[in-house]
């Protein structure tokens, strides 16, 4: 007789993790099928420090905050459309350099099996910074993809609780 192998339960998360596939942008308000991503990369901040060295005391230096800096928020998506509203304002930053820039603020949502919020990240007064084309390859069979770059003054994170 063989002996029996010990069961364990299989592990409980005290919250259900988040896949990272089903997501959505919006920019204002707007939710619709112009702001459809592939990839949404650079969200996050960091805390600069400044080294100070107290006088007499060579056991430690002090570090304090000095500001809060954000990467920027990089899109990736399928070429749109020229009639875009996100490229069009996309060119009057970058080529047509309307002063002053027009700021926008923008939400990315994760979302559940049932196309609720779980948890979001609004960039506030977000501008484009870069638009770019990703290389043409005639030796692949790939979907064009442009990559649009995206400056902010702050980040809010948001945790919502689907219903």
């Amino acid at each position: 007789m063989s002996p029996s192998l010990p069961t364990d339960p299989p592990p409980v998360f005290p919250y259900n993790l988040l896949t990272a596939f089903y997501f959505r942008v919006r920019l204002g308000s707007r939710n619709d099928e112009d702001f459809a991503f592939l990839e949404v990369s650079g969200v996050g901040e960091s805390v600069s420090t400044e080294d100070v060295t107290e006088g007499g005391e060579n056991n430690w230096v002090w570090k304090l905050p000095v500001a809060t800096k954000q990467q920027n928020l990089v899109l990736k998506r399928g070429v749109g459309p020229s009639s875009s509203d996100l490229i069009a304002w996309c060119k009057m930053t970058l080529e047509e350099r309307s002063w002053p820039i027009q700021t926008k603020d923008l939400t990315v949502e994760l979302l559940d099996a049932k196309r609720r919020s779980v948890k979001s990240w609004q960039f506030l007064s977000a501008y484009p910074v870069k638009w770019q084309l990703e290389p043409l390859n005639a030796k692949k069979n790939e979907v064009a993809l442009e990559t649009i770059e995206l400056a902010y003054h702050g980040c809010r994170c948001d945790i919502t609780t689907p219903r």
